[in-house]
């Protein structure tokens, strides 16, 4: 699991890992999530990649849009 950049601060996310066609999002309280095109959507796990790579803005993105979408 890559360790999240936390660009920002105060992020609820502390690390992630991608495939294809998931991402699985580990938050600081220790929980581990997989979002996937099958639940959460395609555009949706594409665009959790990009802002996980950019180190900023994954938690928000989560509790906005992908909340309960996981696997």
């Amino acid at each position: 699991m890559e360790r999240y950049a936390n660009r920002k601060g105060g992020s609820g996310v502390s690390g992630y890992e991608i495939g294809s066609d998931y991402i699985r999002v580990r938050f600081s309280s220790g929980s581990t999530y997989q979002y996937s095109y099958r639940k959460a959507g395609q555009s949706h796990v594409e665009n959790m990649k990009r802002l996980a790579y950019e180190g900023s803005g994954l938690n928000s993105y989560i509790n906005s849009y992908v909340k309960f979408k996981y696997d």
